[in-house]
């Protein structure tokens, strides 16, 4: 500490500074708080707490609410408070000392004429110290000296010296400094001691619940959502909340100024411009308009956008004097987003056209260091689509264009660009973008273009040749999604051996980074294959993916995979399996909470196909709204089939065979055929044909597409049984051999028609042991609806004694519960409420044709809300809540 020398006293003190200006009273005033300020009793609690430590340093941003916070707690204390604002503190150490004297005397703190007085403005007497620090420390109660403003107090001889004094005073003193930048104190000393107590910058800030008051303060009464949204916006800085309450306070409508204000605007962008910019620097300045554009920045990323290498000793130095620059930890910074936004709105007044620029500068160098989210946006913002394109691909993220957390932030991001420029890279992106919508014909043309050109690339460097290998890569996932989408078998399977060869050129970093992408690749190889037929080949692609991990990013492709396995199963006659797999596909839920219903695509239709065979038929037509909503996945031909077959089958057993056959002739566009889906196609049609008394048509029909399936065989036999053919559907039959693979659903289809076949032939102790052994195998995974598709021959069997135990309580009702109500007979629907439109008839008749509320709106050329609102109104009308319901009602009454 550098204090003169001198023996005597100084003069006694007067009533003027050292400068031999009088001194300004405003200098030891505490400051009047406001009518609508808002005592937060957290931290008046704090400081509280802190009253045994000698110091407290409360430390914020300008406007963080530090002065009035300390001026409304010390208005509430009983002992004497000499209060200095420090603006004088840069007139000199002795000017300085001059004014905290006199704050003591201005506060009742009796000094003896011993203590002397400063006599020079830069110079103060070490004897004066002493004697004052002498004279506090006598004292029975402490004296509490706030100082604020102390980060005008930039001279190191004023920190010195105010240490000293406060150390020798020991109890008679507790030093309180209020201030914008950590004071030049040993503070390291003081915490290590426990002799600080601190409220920073994070501590000021309002909660939701304080700025929710202090809004009703200013008259102003919004929701609790809107109340967080304004203090995410602000952080909670209490200058910001209060300006936005009384410019709010002048608007007609409050809530929606303060959700949509424009912060540059307002007299915010005054008060940040003048506290905060204005204070720097010309080159710092120039700093922060730059950084302005960026979330968050380092040293290195702000030396690249401002061409300067002192990026780093300037930051830390915004930070401690809390210029609204937060430090993020591991040397990220990021600015305060109100004060953000207000420098790149003057940014833009101050170098117009620079913005473009700094985003472009930013992509390049985050693509060299930093991550893929921030390159992407900058180089959008830059309408860098090149770029872009070329960090989404090279980084091998194009997978999540289709999966995974940033789909939509991605569809956003990309809608921007256009048909130019033109390169392997955007070409793969577009590409990627109308594959995901299904869009395969511009899809095709813009991935042949990239494979051209990829072709007839050389890598220039070890970079490009990752980049290259990272784009062939992602051509060949893209080729084995066209493939998938157009039911090309072929064309997914040399995808996926190209694939697997430029595995090896893709650095292991980014396979591990993005394992979606080889994730996909295969679910899109495993459904090509299922169309194909090929099942055994599809189940092993499909379960390497399940069984691949854990990894959030392949979840979806996990879990779509599951839906293909459980179609599998479901095709093979294995409901239980297939149900099981299916609800695999969702997370488990908490238990109380209903049972989990799977989102969109196969899991869904697969449900819905288990609940026909057990009859569970709204069940089933819930599942299968669910399934219509597959807007997420790829539309390929294995879900447009499935859907056909599903709800055909659903069709047929409300009664509704014309229905059926609508379903069954809905045509699925692929190159090549699918074996198990023609196959499906044909039963369902046959079947209706069977149920509107065409059995020749039926036969017919199965005998050009069974091609020996034995769901096929099993439909022609009861076609030919019931074209009086019994001896036909018995050779039919014989084709239908025992095998591990096939599941009880077929089993149990089989052995019906064998017991029919039997019957018809008088083998009656036959006929009766075939429907006992379907009766066995059905009840295990209850299946209800080979029994009702059976025909009136069977009822009377399931009566007598030893078939009706087997049937009774899952497929016949069991006996009734003692003291129970008896069981009702039908009651005559209730009379229709208001006459169905023309409109709501349309719509039903589209109902009951089994279309999804999507296909009703395409076909009626009006939007899904309003097929909704004649939906709600329809069911009104009829009394109903469920769309089966409505079409059963509709009918009852003669309307359909």
């Amino acid at each position: 500490m550098a204090v003169p020398g001198g023996s005597g006293p100084a003069p006694a003190p007067s009533r003027a500074d050292p400068r031999g200006d009088p001194f300004l009273r405003t200098r030891f005033a505490v400051p009047t708080r406001p009518v609508t300020f808002l005592r937060r009793d957290r931290l008046a609690g704090h400081l509280d707490e802190g009253r045994p430590t000698p110091l407290t340093v409360v430390h914020g941003a300008a406007g963080a609410g530090k002065t009035l916070l300390v001026a409304d707690w010390v208005s509430a204390r009983d002992g004497p408070v000499a209060w200095l604002t420090a603006r004088v503190a840069d007139k000199g150490c002795g000017t300085f000392w001059a004014y905290l004297l006199e704050a003591l005397r201005v506060a009742g703190v009796p000094l003896t004429p011993e203590v002397g007085f400063p006599t020079e403005p830069g110079r103060v007497h070490e004897a004066l110290l002493t004697r004052l620090a002498a004279e506090l420390s006598a004292r029975s109660t402490p004296v509490v000296v706030v100082v604020d403003e102390y980060d005008r107090a930039a001279d190191p001889e004023i920190a010195d010296q105010l240490e000293f004094v406060l150390t020798q005073a020991g109890h008679g003193m507790r030093l309180v400094l209020v201030t914008r930048t950590e004071p030049l104190l040993p503070l390291h000393r003081y915490r290590a001691d426990g002799a600080i107590t601190e409220i920073r910058n994070a501590e000021l800030a309002f909660t939701p619940d304080e700025a929710a008051e202090l809004l009703a303060l200013h008259g102003l009464r919004l929701s609790a959502d809107d109340v967080s949204a304004l203090v995410e916006r602000t952080r909670g800085w209490a200058a910001g909340l209060r300006l936005c309450a009384l410019a709010a306070q002048a608007e007609p409508d409050p809530g929606r100024y303060l959700k949509e204000f424009e912060a540059d605007r307002t007299t915010i962008a005054d008060y940040l411009l003048a506290e905060v910019l204005k204070r720097q620097t010309a080159g710092t300045q120039d700093l922060l308009l730059r950084v302005s554009v960026l979330e968050r920045f380092c040293p290195d990323l702000a030396n690249a956008l401002t061409g300067r290498t002192d990026a780093e000793p300037v930051l830390a130095e915004l930070h401690r004097e809390n210029a609204f620059v937060e430090y993020l930890g591991h040397a990220w910074f990021r600015l305060h987003p109100l004060f953000g936004e207000i420098l790149r709105a003057h940014l833009r007044v101050r170098c117009p056209g620079l913005e473009a620029g700094l985003h472009r500068r930013a992509a390049h160098w985050l693509r060299r260091s930093g991550s893929l989210g921030e390159t992407l946006g900058h180089a959008a913002a830059a309408h860098d689509w090149e770029t872009a394109a070329g960090a989404l691909v090279g980084d091998l993220a194009i997978g999540e264009i289709f999966t995974g957390l940033h789909v939509d932030d991605l569809s956003e991001l990309f809608s921007g660009m256009g048909s130019e420029p033109a390169g392997p890279a955007t070409d793969l992106v577009r590409a990627a973008r109308a594959l995901s919508r299904c869009d395969v014909e511009r899809g095709l043309s813009r991935l042949r273009r990239a494979a051209q050109d990829l072709a007839a690339r050389t890598a220039s460097s070890e970079d490009d040749a990752d980049d290259l290998a990272a784009a062939r890569l992602s051509c060949a996932f893209l080729e084995a999604l066209a493939a998938r989408l157009t039911g090309a078998p072929a064309r997914a399977e040399a995808a996926a051996r190209a694939a697997e060869q430029l595995q090896h050129d893709v650095p292991g970093k980014l396979l591990e980074a993005h394992p979606e992408l080889i994730a996909l690749l295969l679910t899109h190889l495993g459904s090509a294959r299922l169309w194909a037929g090929r099942v055994r080949d599809a189940r092993a692609a499909l379960t390497t993916v399940v069984d691949s991990g854990r990894a959030g990013a392949t979840a979806p492709a996990r879990q779509e995979c599951l839906g293909h396995l459980a179609l599998i199963d479901h095709l093979l006659g294995w409901p239980g399996r297939a149900e099981r797999k299916a609800l695999a596909t969702v997370t488990a839920v908490r238990g109380g909470s209903p049972p989990p219903v799977p989102g969109p695509g196969l899991a869904s239709l697969v449900l819905a196909a288990v609940a026909v065979d057990r009859d569970e038929l709204d069940r089933a037509e819930a599942f299968l709204d669910a399934a219509a909503d597959a807007r997420s996945l790829p539309l390929d031909p294995v879900l447009q089939a499935g859907r056909s077959i599903v709800t055909g089958r659903l069709c047929l057993a409300r009664g509704d065979p014309r229905a059926a056959l609508e379903a069954a002739d809905r045509a699925v566009v692929a190159e090549v055929a699918s074996p198990w889906a023609a196959a499906h196609t044909a039963a369902v049609a046959a079947a209706a044909h069977l149920a509107e008394g065409r059995p020749g048509m039926a036969v017919e029909l199965l005998t050009e597409e069974s091609d020996g399936d034995p769901l096929c065989l099993v439909t022609a036999a009861q076609a030919e049984l019931a074209a009086g053919r019994p001896g036909a559907a018995a050779a039919l039959l014989d084709g239908v051999r025992p095998q591990g693979h096939l599941g009880p659903a077929i089993a149990v289809r089989a052995a019906l028609v064998r017991a029919q076949v039997a019957g018809d032939e008088g083998d009656l102790a036959i006929q009766h042991r075939l429907v006992a052994q379907a009766l066995r195998e059905a009840r295990r995974e209850r299946l209800r609806r080979p029994f009702a598709d059976a025909g009136p021959w069977l009822r009377p069997l399931l009566r007598t004694a030893s078939l009706h135990a087997l049937a009774e309580g899952w497929l016949t009702p069991g006996p009734p519960t003692p003291g129970g109500p008896a069981r009702a007979g039908e009651r005559p629907p209730p009379p229709v409420v208001e006459e169905l439109s023309e409109r709501e008839r349309d719509v039903l008749r589209r109902l009951a044709q089994m279309m999804s509320t999507q296909e009703i709106a395409a076909d009626l050329y009006v939007s899904v809300n309003t097929v909704k609102t004649h939906l709600k109104s329809a069911y009104r009308k009829l009394a109903v809540n469920r769309r089966h319901d409505a079409v059963r009602r509709a009918r009852d009454l003669g309307l359909l």
